[in-house]
């Protein structure tokens, strides 16, 4: 890049209709001309979960291309960001605001993003293909979230990931919930002989869904307030065991953040039976910051 170049984005937080409140993105709306380290500098900078830089796409039924980096790493897929960027896609007329399908090009490839209108539009991304991976030690799993074994609610830890592997931990409750920790050491011992990076998804079953936290130390990221990316693999992880209806047309809700003080509400819609049509995840963005970065 050219010094003294300067740079506009803009600041949205996601899954909520409240400032200062859901998972915060940083979105670039031109990332042309910024190469791969200065992208990854950004993201460590403004230090969210993830910052997302909006490219042209090189897949003609794409409207954009989306480069979404946690501080620590370029990631395939993210939930927040797609949802985040598609509605600063709109908002900025990158997109035609009244349109109510298109698709993004990511790591993982198109990712369709489906809008209910209004004035703050319910935005909907499509959960893409979701793999079961390998079950883990539930005692393990306690140890290292400072649990006890008694805290898990008995469906067996599991691996699921629709680009972001993630391992599910079912708990109790909702104290139980609120009283896990993981750190990178903790991290460590879990992972094993895995050599990807990987996100720890605790939840507990509740009337209207879950109640939810993410921890991710592999992405360089204590605790994700919302998890767009890990949210259908959820689903497809409590149907398997019982925990959420898998018929077609359900859904639930999905409250993640509310530990941390930012608040997250994921909406999740079933498609065909067990999810076998598709899993759309969904969200409110509240627009909070617009500036301009110059390096």
């Amino acid at each position: 890049m050219d010094r003294n170049t300067s740079l506009t984005y803009r600041v949205v937080d996601v899954f909520t209709k409240h400032p200062l409140e859901g998972n915060p993105l940083a979105v670039f709306p031109d990332g042309r001309g910024v190469d791969d380290h200065t992208m990854q500098g950004i993201a460590r900078e403004l230090n969210l979960s993830e910052t997302v830089f909006v490219l042209p796409s090189t897949r003609p039924d794409c409207a954009a291309r989306l480069r979404i980096f946690t501080p620590m790493r370029e990631i395939p897929f993210a939930g927040h960001p797609t949802v985040g960027a598609a509605y600063v896609l709109m908002d900025e007329s990158l997109v035609d605001r009244n349109t109510p399908h298109f698709h993004v090009e990511e790591g993982v490839g198109p990712v369709p993003v489906r809008v209910e209108p209004g004035d703050a539009p319910l935005i909907w991304l499509t959960t893409p293909p979701i793999e079961a991976g390998p079950v883990f030690d539930p005692a393990l799993c306690a140890d290292v979230l400072g649990l006890r074994a008694e805290d898990l609610a008995g469906a067996p830890p599991q691996l699921f990931s629709a680009g972001n592997p993630t391992i599910f931990v079912a708990l109790k409750n909702r104290d139980a919930v609120d009283r896990a920790a993981l750190d990178s050491s903790g991290m460590k011992r879990l992972r094993g002989t895995l050599t990807q990076p990987l996100c720890v998804f605790v939840f507990s079953a509740i009337a209207e869904g879950a109640w939810s936290r993410m921890f991710a130390p592999d992405h360089g990221i204590i605790e994700d307030p919302a998890t767009g990316s890990s949210t259908g693999p959820l689903a497809a992880y409590m149907i398997r065991n019982g925990l959420a209806s898998g018929s077609g047309g359900s859904g639930f809700v999905s409250e993640q953040g509310t530990k941390m003080g930012r608040r997250s509400l994921l909406h999740v819609l079933i498609h065909g039976e067990n999810g076998r049509e598709g899993i759309e995840v969904g969200g409110y963005v509240t627009p909070l910051t617009r500036a301009v970065m110059t390096l």
